[in-house]
């Protein structure tokens, strides 16, 4: 098995990245943000972007909705915050610097979280989603758009070959969709609301989480 990715290391991946973020995956990725952004804007509200990276994504959001951004990469984070500006985004409520599985925010704040191309590249997914939830309103959403690896075949051995490559880069390929369906099996407190097949080549998913008014746990113990 591949190792997991260390904290430290993805944020100097993410700091390298910086200067060239926009240039490399700009257009590569932008289906997949405009997707998640209508998905996040079927709720509205407050809405969370977690790894906002260098705010690509901020100027596409209605201006109805109150945003927040986080993300590791204090280089990412001056792009967004000058992109925020140079936009005159006054619906953008603050951008920090913060790590996504330990979230400096209340329990229960936000109405949406979204990760655009996150999920794979922090160190414990599981806890992330976790911290998710713990942020959401009951009844909000959680919206990934992300790679998912392949269950079979030869896309699966590339991606388990290419794994300790891209590891150095700030990512893991070879995540699977089982792993997120374990995460809500262990969970309890959400539900899969969406699972939807994204451009390019399909290998990347939209995915939409509803955090449960009462979960699961709960409502066997008074039932």
């Amino acid at each position: 098995m591949a190792a997991e990715l260390d904290k430290d290391a993805v944020a100097r991946a993410y700091a390298r990245w910086a200067p060239i973020y926009d240039l490399v995956f700009g257009a590569v990725f932008d289906r997949g943000r405009k997707a998640s952004i209508a998905a996040a804007e079927r709720i509205g509200g407050r809405i969370l972007e977690v790894g906002v990276g260098t705010g690509l994504s901020l100027p596409d959001y209605s201006r109805t909705n109150h945003l927040t951004g986080v993300d590791l990469s204090a280089p990412m984070l001056r792009k967004a915050k000058a992109r925020a500006a140079q936009h005159h985004l006054a619906n953008v409520d603050g951008l920090a610097v913060m790590d996504a599985q330990h979230l400096g925010f209340r329990d229960g704040v936000f109405d949406v979280v979204v990760a655009q191309y996150v999920i794979t590249a922090v160190p414990d997914p599981e806890a992330t989603l976790d911290e998710f939830v713990r942020v959401l309103k009951p009844g909000g959403e959680i919206v990934l758009v992300n790679h998912l690896g392949a269950e079979a075949g030869l896309r699966s051995v590339f991606e388990s070959w290419f794994a300790p490559i891209a590891r150095r880069l700030g990512w893991r390929p070879e995540f699977r969709w089982e792993r997120l369906a374990r995460w809500v099996a262990r969970h309890g407190g959400v539900r899969v609301v969406e699972r939807r097949a994204m451009p390019p080549l399909g290998h990347f998913s939209l995915i939409r989480f509803a955090r449960l008014e009462r979960p699961a746990k709960e409502r066997l113990a008074t039932a």
